[in-house]
């Protein structure tokens, strides 16, 4: 990590990392690897051991199961226990990076972030060209279940991203606790570190079920929070593979000591922030969280991406400096289209996040159309200001692919409306957003043209992403 961090801008990974480890719940040696990706790709995870290589999307609206950790989803191809990476990513600020697995579970390594912290930085953080774009939180957003006696609230910030998390057990062993993340930049010291737990009923019901198959005694603190016979103690010791367990002081089993006094509740904060992560938007907000859990943070991170999609303003005016310099110029835009002069109607690209993108077309009366569209009344045709924002989503879609060489092929335009004529001089901001996460290669899109600060073009659209090997075939 750079000295002088500038949280404005995107970051990635220098090198790929590799990472192998045991999956708490299925058992099975997994191997991840960490690979750098390219600014506004976000977080995604790529199932390389199975047909097709499927791609899943940091993303809470793919959540499909919280019960024992938080579970992502598409089609038939699932990963489990993803929380403690994404918070390990969010806090070192990498916002871009595809993870490759070979299983359907993280590895739980030692049940903390703090191995994941390790590797990410063993593999290199690197500051990318590419504006981050916050999200201010600008009212309170709220999360309630009357049931859990769960509350959370997102509030106004200015300053950054902080948590507090407060939990409540009711237990002897275990009361009220609280931990407070004041600083993002304070996560790789004081929540990364902190392990899951469990209180021993939960295990002994998990191992009941055959539910905790990579399980390793000094993976978790184990909380006793009633009376265990000698027998219940060697059993345990057993299915550890361990000559003894205990219990410690303080209530606690096996011979583990606690990083922190409040430990459980640092690592419910961890917990959070790595749910949190799946909102899709880097957020500038103050969150509370009283009695947390996979779920309701899933639940309270819905909240805030619903709050942001209906508050963003989808049709808000980018906006554009033109002293900066450009996240793509025109020579890595041929890189990336196969359209040539006459036909190539982006100039440069000023804005890409995991979900949108903003191009930047400049017409001159030097362009071809206008001799005769029309003599003495020079008029953009609306179907090039259609093409100019197929173009500017083609980059999106591609960019959002990964590794390979692709072309996007549109399918279909809806709800298509021209409100202002272009003309020569003007300068067009083509932008493009996705209306739905990418699945099986079909994108489907929402654009917009601008012109003179007034929308031009508007059209929903949707596109097939072929990589250009199998168009051959």
């Amino acid at each position: 990590m750079t000295q002088k961090f500038n949280q404005n801008k995107q970051h990635t990974l220098v090198n790929p990392v590799s990472i192998s480890g045991t999956g708490l719940h299925t058992g099975a040696i997994v191997d991840m690897k960490l690979c750098p990706a390219n600014p506004g790709f976000g977080i995604q995870f790529q199932r390389i051991d199975l047909p097709q290589r499927p791609i899943i999307k940091a993303d809470c609206d793919l959540v499909t199961d919280t019960s024992r950790g938080t579970t992502l989803q598409v089609g038939d191809a699932k990963v489990s226990t993803v929380e403690h990476i994404l918070a390990a990513l969010v806090g070192l600020s990498v916002d871009n990076v595809l993870i490759e697995l070979n299983g359907p579970e993280i590895p739980i390594m030692d049940g903390s972030a703090q191995p994941f912290i390790e590797s990410i930085e063993t593999a290199g953080i690197l500051e990318q060209e590419a504006a981050k774009i916050w999200y201010q939180i600008d009212e309170n957003i709220f999360h309630y279940d009357e049931e859990k006696q769960v509350e959370m609230v997102a509030m106004p910030a200015t300053n950054g991203f902080s948590v507090t998390a407060l939990i409540d057990f009711n237990s002897p062993v275990l009361g009220t606790q609280y931990a407070q993340l004041k600083n993002i930049r304070n996560f790789k010291t004081e929540i990364a570190p902190c392990r899951t737990f469990s209180f021993l009923h939960e295990l002994e019901m998990l191992l009941e079920h055959n539910l905790i198959k990579g399980g390793d005694i000094n993976n978790a603190i184990i909380i006793v929070d009633k009376p265990i016979t000698e027998n219940e103690m060697d059993h345990l010791a057993k299915v550890f593979k361990r000559d003894k367990v205990e219990v410690q002081s303080g209530g606690y089993l096996n011979n583990l000591e606690l990083r922190f006094p409040n430990e459980p509740a640092r690592h419910k904060l961890l917990d959070v922030v790595g749910d949190l992560a799946l909102i899709g938007y880097p957020i500038k907000a103050r969150i509370l969280a009283h009695r947390p859990g996979h779920s309701s943070n899933v639940a309270f991170a819905k909240a805030i991406k619903a709050h942001i999609k209906r508050n963003k303003h989808v049709k808000d005016i980018p906006t554009y400096d033109y002293t900066q310099p450009p996240i793509y110029t025109i020579e890595h835009i041929e890189k990336t289209l196969p359209h040539r002069y006459p036909f190539l109607l982006v100039d440069k690209i000023i804005d890409l996040t995991d979900s949108s993108i903003v191009g930047v077309k400049n017409v001159t009366f030097n362009e071809q159309f206008f001799q005769g569209h029309f003599p003495g009344n020079p008029i953009m045709p609306g179907v090039l200001q259609i093409e100019a924002l197929a173009q500017t989503g083609g980059i999106l879609c591609i960019n959002m692919m990964g590794e390979g060489e692709y072309d996007t092929y549109f399918l279909k335009i809806d709800n298509c409306k021209f409100k202002q004529m272009v003309r020569p001089g003007d300068t067009l901001l083509l932008k493009m957003e996705l209306n739905s996460p990418i699945r099986r290669g079909l994108c489907d899109m929402h654009g917009t043209v601008y012109a003179n600060g007034k929308i031009a073009t508007e059209a929903d659209m949707v596109a097939q992403v072929v990589r250009r090997k199998d168009k051959d075939k």
